[in-house]
């Protein structure tokens, strides 16, 4: 390969040409003109080490032909022969001018003479200057051949798709195992980007096919062709007696030509990682990808995963079981991987990630401290996922966090996965228009992804877009994705726009589903309190709980306990949500827990309790954004409203101002520290601030969705527009309506609901 081949730029012909240069060298001299052990330093020595002189190796070489060497083997293309004609013409110079000498010379030999000189003159060059005149023929065709056919080498807007390795061997341990390690390998280049297999899900489905089924050579062909990707890659592992090869073929799609190939042989079953290595990087390599990148991201498969090929195995199998049957069936296999190897990073930052998206956030805390101690084994992308994680569900500090998606975006800018949780970063402090456009990003990047489409959906929701959100959640649907998170947004979506029928048919959808069942028992019961059935509200609650634990997801069910006990404090059941907020304690304390029962005990009037989870938790997360910034500051204005001091409430809410907007836990909570704000409001009789706290709740419906807080939000703002009645006489009306509008929403309430019948006697006396 010439220097600008290795470097990924523009071929032409004189690419040809230096390559016939190394042939014409190796034939005059017996050896090649570089060196290397591996493709690396192969390439290093291409870019960068100038040949021994050919001379120097074989004496009798005619001085003119190794001017033609050389100049067919300068580095910079333009110093090089610009033609084949060219470099023909100089060969046949040489020919002309030896012939006769060598005609002269064999005159006045011997024959035995005649039979030496032959063996040391005629093969070093003149057998080497005809073969080079047929070479030169050659490199016409690979000219002619480039021309017509354009070069292998793909281009950073190429996709690959991988097919499944064909194991010879017979052995299990290899089923769906290097297919695995071969993708770490590959995504460690910031160059090619793989067809995710989410997507190669999705294809498989429009192809008839199920979900999980092998993606052969010919499967993937098809599936290469419907993405519009470019190659696919294809592998296999047999036996040679006691070793093992490892085989690589890339394939251009279109044409079905091949692209180029790698093997490798491995000694034994342990050594079988290492050639997958060597393969896959010449692979990288040959397909077009710089020398610096293959150098710089090319952590072995060993360090980046596991050398254990059982651990190896049951991570594959993880990783399969998340695509086709979800989170929760993923665990085990994680679970097991760990178990086969304790320093896996890998498997314990995936896991991190699935127990964060089941809301197991302890849980999901405690796999990514463990991955962090471990991120010195592995490659940089992974690093970057390692420490984002770290950022994420451990130390809670999002501006870190949201610094390391930044640097993975310029190290790896074909990578969708840091702009999706990059998105999602934004979400949670609240800059809602930020994250749909890291989201829009990530479409552009990955169009087929389904989980970008929701969370793009989830997005357009949040602003108030809801035409444009059931647009994207209908576009994925229809695509064949299905998850727990699309049929919540389905369900919420219903809910804003009234259509109970479609909430009912999301609802049932999810019946059975781990993982999913419980999400939207939980999200019914939210829906059922809205409408101030807190009967109702507390069955779906323990529905949810019961489901969660039967899946052994304690903290979920704690979390579903803890909201429960928001919504009956806010609405006057002080005792039972003190109850409640206590069981939730004893399931499981996390983060989310925590910060929710501390906020119900000081709504509930148990401040030395309160301020005493307070200090735990600002003891145990001293770095955390959304503590420190949204839920210390709304639990210490609780604590300030309960000892009658509204000043000093706004005064520690102050902090809370540009988060307010985000989701600070798993279940839908938002606008606590507003809601609070307005409160503070009243308690000082300034009716139109705390009308304009309450009314954010209204403003931002998209965002709020069916957080019973937002129905008794309504509440609030008529008690703001009654205090402005008393200097105003215009705002009566506007008091008069938003009572209605409450006792409206309410009007099949629960009878006996505190705040409900202290709403009523306020209405009474306003009219």
């Amino acid at each position: 390969m010439s220097p600008e081949h290795i470097r990924g730029g523009r071929l032409d012909a004189r690419t040809d040409l230096f390559s016939l240069g190394v042939v014409l060298y190796q034939m005059a001299t017996g050896t090649p003109p570089f060196r290397g052990e591996t493709p690396a330093l192969l390439f290093e020595a291409v870019l960068h080490q100038t040949p021994v002189a050919a001379t120097s190796l074989n004496p009798n070489l005619p001085a003119k032909l190794e001017r033609i060497i050389d100049r067919a083997l300068e580095k910079d293309r333009n110093l090089r022969y610009q033609s084949a004609k060219e470099l023909g013409t100089d060969l046949r110079e040489v020919a002309r001018v030896v012939a006769p000498a060598e005609k002269a010379t064999s005159q006045s030999e011997t024959t035995d003479q005649r039979t030496a000189a032959t063996r040391r003159r005629t093969l070093p060059w003149r057998a080497g200057a005809l073969v080079a005149l047929l070479a030169v023929i050659i490199s016409g065709g690979i000219y002619w051949r480039w021309r017509t056919h354009k070069p292998v080498a793909l281009t950073d807007k190429d996709t690959i798709v991988l097919a499944d390795f064909d194991n010879k061997t017979g052995d299990p341990v290899f089923d769906d195992t290097l297919k695995q390690g071969l993708t770490i390998q590959l995504e460690q280049s910031p160059f090619l980007a793989l067809i995710s297999q989410g997507k190669v899900n999705q294809t498989l489905k429009l192809m008839g096919r199920s979900v999980g089924d092998r993606v052969t050579p010919e499967v993937a062909h098809e599936v290469c062709q419907r993405t519009g990707s470019k190659a696919m890659i294809t592998g296999s592992i047999a036996n040679l007696g006691s070793q093992y090869v490892v085989s690589l073929k890339a394939v251009n799609c279109n044409t079905g030509d091949i692209l180029t190939e790698a093997q490798e042989q491995a000694s034994d079953k342990e050594a079988v990682l290492k050639a997958l290595d060597k393969s896959a990087i010449s692979l990288r390599s040959k397909l077009g990808e710089s020398l610096t990148t293959v150098q710089q991201y090319a952590t072995p498969l060993d360090e980046a995963t596991t050398p254990s090929l059982e651990a190896l195995q049951a991570y594959s199998q993880a990783r399969k079981a998340q695509f086709t049957k979800g989170l929760a069936a993923a665990l085990p296999f994680y679970q097991r991987a760990v178990h086969l190897d304790p320093n896996f990073a890998m498997a314990y930052a995936n896991m991190a990630t699935v127990y964060k998206n089941l809301n197991e956030v302890g849980q999901a805390a405690e796999s990514a401290r463990k991955a962090y101690a471990l991120k010195t084994k592995v490659s940089e992308r992974e690093m970057l996922l390692i420490e984002a994680n770290y950022f994420l569900f451990v130390t809670g500090e999002l501006e870190k966090a949201a610094q390391t998606y930044e640097s993975w975006q310029q190290s790896y800018p074909r990578d969708s996965l840091p702009y999706a949780n990059l998105g999602f970063v934004y979400e949670t402090l609240g800059n809602l228009e930020k994250g749909m456009e890291q989201y829009l990003a990530t479409i552009r990047l990955q169009p087929n992804d389904m989980t970008s489409y929701v969370n793009l959906g989830s997005a357009y929701a949040n602003l108030n877009r809801l035409d444009e959100a059931e647009a994207t959640f209908k576009q994925a649907e229809e695509r064949g994705y299905n998850s727990e998170n699309l049929l919540l947004n389905r369900y919420l979506i219903a809910f804003l726009r009234g259509d109970t029928a479609q909430m009912e048919q999301a609802a049932q959808a999810a019946m059975g589903k781990p993982g999913t069942e419980d999400l939207l028992l939980a999200t019914q019961a939210d829906t059922e309190a809205w409408y101030g059935k807190l009967r109702d509200a507390r069955q779906l609650t323990r529905r949810a709980m019961d489901s969660a634990l039967h899946n052994d997801a304690k903290e979920t069910a704690a979390t579903y306990q803890a909201a429960a006990a928001l919504r009956l404090v806010e609405s006057g059941y002080r005792a039972q949500a003190h109850a409640d907020a206590n069981a939730a304690l004893n399931i499981a304390a996390n983060r989310d827990v925590r910060s929710m029962v501390t906020l119900t005990l000081a709504r509930a009037g148990d401040i030395a309790r309160a301020e005493k989870l307070a200090a735990e938790l600002d003891k145990a997360f001293p770095l955390d954004t959304i503590v420190q910034r949204y839920w210390i500051p709304t639990v210490r204005a609780a604590i300030a409203l309960q000892r009658k001091d509204p000043n000093r409430a706004l005064e520690v809410l102050a902090v809370a101002r540009p988060v307010e907007l985000g989701q600070p836990a798993q279940v839908e909570v938002f606008l606590c520290p507003a809601y609070l704000r307005g409160e503070a409001y009243l308690m000082l009789h300034n009716g139109g601030a705390a009308a304009a706290e309450f009314q954010k709740f209204i403003d931002h419906y998209g965002l709020v969705m069916n957080f019973p807080w937002g129905a008794l939000a309504r509440l609030g703002l008529a008690r703001a527009y009654a205090l402005e009645a008393q200097t105003d006489p215009a705002a009566h009306d506007k008091a008069r309506a938003a009572y209605q509008d409450f006792l409206t929403l309410w009007k099949y309430s629960d009878p006996d609901i505190p705040i409900y019948r202290q709403a009523k006697a306020e209405y009474a006396k306003l009219r």
